[in-house]
């Protein structure tokens, strides 16, 4: 073989091999690009299934309270209405005034106990958060809170009416409730202000910050169960969850769902 022709085989052979390695790093990179595409679309699937579960969830919590709801109207408050026509009829049929006095403390404690059983009971079964609008809820949470004089509660919205299902009503109320309560027992502040708006691209977008001392949330102690239920519930229907605080500024809760397009 002359040196012309060992020429032409070495700088073929390079060709093919850097063919090779240009073959076999294009595979490489396509199979990654293939894995990671493979591994977000597990990642997005476990996402809504996580979604589903939680809003099930949620349905399945609402739908128990009221089948316990019904139970203690129906069993437990039937069975102490009638001890308390039993003890009525004692009373009516007792002469001994020691005994009738007896008889009448027994009596006041089963009237008592039957209001608070029913109470409780209209509690479980009233499908407040269905029949009410989500501006409603929040209000009556707002009254109850400024009723107590510890805080001052503020609430503003812009718009006449939303239309909201059970779990997106469900999620504003409980994080709202839940913002409230910490900073009345944790934050010392002297007013809430809280506000529920809606746009062309946004479903809703709740606002709540307080005026109290605040917290340093890179602590794990502050990170603590109030907080991560606000981030699951907003989770559930795939809302923008922002909470930043900080000591003596206060603490800021930014919730945004963004319209499907």
């Amino acid at each position: 073989m002359g040196k012309t022709e060992l020429l032409i085989v070495i700088i073929l052979f390079n060709i093919f091999f850097v063919m090779f390695i240009v073959a076999v790093a294009i595979y490489i990179r396509n199979y990654r690009q293939r894995k990671k595409e493979y591994l977000n679309e597990i990642e997005i699937k476990n996402e809504i299934h996580q979604k589903e579960l939680l809003a099930t969830q949620l349905e399945i919590q609402q739908a128990t309270m009221q089948q316990i709801g019904r139970e203690l109207h129906d069993n437990i408050g039937q069975k102490l209405t009638l001890v308390s026509l039993y003890t009525q009829q004692m009373l009516y049929e007792n002469k001994v005034p020691e005994a009738s006095e007896r008889i009448e403390q027994v009596s006041q404690i089963i009237n008592q106990s039957l209001q608070d059983l029913r109470s409780l009971s209209k509690t479980l079964t009233d499908d407040n958060i269905n029949q009410k609008e989500i501006k409603t809820l929040i209000q009556e949470e707002v009254d109850i809170t400024n009723s107590f004089k510890k805080c001052t509660v503020s609430f503003n919205y812009n718009f006449d009416q939303l239309d909201l299902g059970f779990v997106h009503k469900n999620v504003l109320l409980r994080i709202t409730q839940e913002f409230i309560q910490n900073s009345i027992k944790h934050s010392d502040c002297k007013n809430i202000f809280i506000t529920l708006n809606t746009s062309e691209d946004i479903l809703w977008e709740l606002s709540i910050h307080d005026d109290g001392i605040g917290f340093d949330t890179s602590q794990t102690a502050s990170n603590g169960i109030g907080l991560t239920n606000m981030k699951n519930r907003a989770k559930i229907i795939g809302a923008d969850f922002h909470f930043e605080s900080q000591k003596n500024t206060g603490t800021y809760l930014h919730i945004i769902l963004k319209k499907q397009s």
